[in-house]
């Protein structure tokens, strides 16, 4: 991240490059890349400060420079640097080089993931900034705080530092310094799944940079470029996607590595979306050695996430699983990526059979996507930029004429008479919603009393006449061994009922497990499943599993199937079940439903979902039912 230079810098270095000569600045080989440019200048700017007579303030900048061209490529070396400027700094009592060095000192310390280092740098540069009165600083001091707390994912309180920054900066007009943020508001949106958001601030900032020469191909606007990237990754739109990262790609040269690590990991999902796999593997693999050179925690995250996408995809689950648990134990406390990185790690377990391992993750992964729910930002975010924008409208209105303000209340008050009816139409519709909601669990709690009434039987005929016979032979002085068969007996009957009742598969694997366990066990009976194995709430998941014991039941009773499919596709959004038999079939317009389809219904109605029977006499029945997550 480069920050605001004085002019008496860029004066100096203008006298610097003079006396440099025709060396490294003039004849670096537009060829090369910006690492080695940035090294030739490094270099130069080193040789400058052994054979040059000077002063400390001469000194104090060319080290500012030095960290500054470091920064992007050894974040170690540019601490150095840093430290020595802001050794100087103190030395001549400049106080905004002191504040200005602290902040860049803590965004390096970021970067690396030592947060308490960095917001100890903060804290002192911006009580120094409070001492001077040195407003911009100040701001400065806060942006950087956002920064480090966007990295540690505490989106919430980073959004109201960068809006306390950028009301600071509202009369300050095209400043880069206002672009950085509000890419940086785009990012933070975008990650907490506010797409249109995130749009809205990237269009203000790319808005912004048009009028800003002097950091519009540096910085900014590949920052800018890969932002509109991710969001339309998000929104599904890979062509889009593809235009923006190779946009960002071809002004990344002047740019740093983290630029170049998040536009190649765009790159590698876009073409692993196309399943171009080796393109996708060229660009993770080099959004991993970016990660590497920096040594950044989140981009090592994010591009062994990617890393460990491609690898599934690739078939390569032993490599996939690698990945993702090393990125995994970089930081395990990131509930944003670690849900992810846990899920590859499951899957990649399941492809190589390990299935210890598998259920092992898979558990874990239910719990973090638990402990992911309990942190929902969403409101509070959306109340502190509703806040933001507010604020700048009223200030806004109190600067209009009588004439112009009447208009605005206009157009509020009939906004908020729309806004009022589209409330009470939707009051309606969830009351109506509501209603039909009641019915469908009414019809299932009935359902559910009937077999409650049946477990009872079950319980009072099977298991209570065997504990009898087992109590008579008791009495009778049985053997043993006779005894013992009895309790076998009991314990099977219990087994039996209680699997009826909820079976263990369904609890411990979900549905995919509990279908496959139910299928093994009747003849002709075949389970195919595709999609993404997901657990979703339990309630539906009963209802999906009972629907389709309930359809084999009556395809293998009723209609004498003597093959049935039973098919189970899953995404993060639906779930769909169909069961198809190759029995006698009915005709729809003549038979009557029974009390067995009528359940069905009722548990497909409760769950929100949808039902569809096609069947005709002597050509079997197909049944789907899909739902919603």
């Amino acid at each position: 991240m480069k920050h605001c230079c004085s002019l008496f810098r860029y004066a100096f270095f203008s006298v610097c490059l003079v006396l440099v000569g025709s060396g490294a600045f003039a004849n670096a080989n537009d060829s090369l890349s910006w690492v080695q440019k940035d090294s030739l200048r490094i270099d130069s700017l080193k040789q400058l400060l052994t054979t040059q007579k000077l002063t400390g303030k001469h000194k104090m900048v060319i080290f500012d420079e030095i960290a500054i061209l470091f920064h992007g490529h050894a974040l170690d070396s540019s601490t150095v640097y840093y430290s020595k400027a802001l050794l100087l700094a103190q030395e001549l009592n400049e106080y905004d080089k002191m504040m200005e060095m602290g902040i860049q000192i803590g965004i390096n310390h970021s970067y690396q993931g030592k947060y308490e280092l960095a917001f100890a740098c903060y804290e002192r540069s911006i009580a120094l900034a409070k001492k001077y009165g040195n407003k911009k600083m100040e701001a400065f001091g806060l942006r950087s705080m956002g920064f480090t707390y966007a990295k540690q994912g505490k989106h919430n309180t980073a959004i109201d530092y960068y809006l306390q920054f950028l009301k600071h900066f509202e009369s300050e007009g095209t400043t880069e310094n206002k672009v950085i943020t509000l890419a940086n508001l785009s990012e933070i949106n975008r990650r907490l799944g506010n797409t249109e958001m995130a749009i809205q601030y990237l269009k203000q900032a790319e808005e912004i940079s048009e009028k800003i020469t002097e950091y519009r191909y540096e910085w900014v606007m590949p920052q800018i470029y890969n932002e509109f990237a991710f969001n339309y990754l998000n929104k599904g739109d890979y062509d889009e996607a593809l235009r923006y990262a190779l946009k960002a790609d071809s002004i990344n040269s002047s740019s740093g590595t983290v630029n170049y690590c998040y536009t190649y990991g765009i790159l590698a999902r876009v073409y692993l979306f196309r399943n171009d796999f080796d393109r996708a593997n060229y660009y993770a693999e080099e959004s991993y050695k970016k990660a590497q050179i920096l040594k950044d925690v989140s981009l090592y995250i994010y591009a062994g996430t990617i890393l460990s996408d491609v690898y599934l995809a690739q078939k390569r689950y032993s490599e996939a699983e690698a990945e993702a648990f090393k990125a995994w134990q970089i930081d395990t406390t990131n509930l944003d990526e670690s849900r992810k990185l846990v899920e590859n790690i499951a899957f990649a377990h399941i492809q190589m059979g390990n299935k210890e391992k598998a259920a092992y993750y898979l558990q874990k992964f239910s719990t973090l996507n638990a402990q992911y729910s309990e942190k929902s930002f969403q409101t509070t975010v959306s109340d502190l930029s509703i806040k933001y924008e507010t604020e700048k409208k009223v200030e806004r209105i109190n600067t209009l004429e009588k004439k112009r303000q009447l208009y605005v209340w206009l157009i509020v008050f009939g906004g908020l008479l729309i806004t009022a009816l589209v409330i009470v139409l939707m009051i309606t519709v969830r009351y109506t919603r509501k209603q039909q909601q009641l019915i469908a669990n009414e019809a299932v709690q009935k359902g559910e009393l009937g077999e409650r009434s049946r477990i009872a039987q079950d319980l009072h005929d099977r298991l209570g006449g065997s504990l009898t016979a087992m109590k008579i032979g008791l009495n009778n002085a049985e053997s043993i061994q006779t005894i013992g068969e009895k309790l076998d007996t009991c314990i099977k009957e219990l087994r039996d009922i209680t699997n009826n009742i909820m079976p263990r598969s369904l609890e411990k694997f979900g549905m995919k497990g509990a279908l496959e366990d139910f299928c093994v066990d009747v003849p002709n009976l075949h389970f195919h499943f595709f999609g993404e194995n997901l657990r979703i709430h339990r309630n539906q998941e009963y209802a999906v599993y009972c629907c389709a014991k309930e359809l084999v039941n009556n395809a293998l009773k009723h209609a004498g199937a003597t093959t049935i499919n039973v098919q189970l596709v899953q995404s993060k959004k639906h779930v769909s079940l169909t069961v198809q038999d190759d029995g006698c079939g009915f005709d729809e317009k003549t038979v009557k439903k029974g009390h067995g389809l009528e359940n069905i219904q009722n548990r497909v109605a409760s769950c929100n979902g949808k039902i569809d029977i096609t069947s005709s006499p002597g050509k079997g029945t197909e049944t789907v039912i899909e739902l919603k997550m």
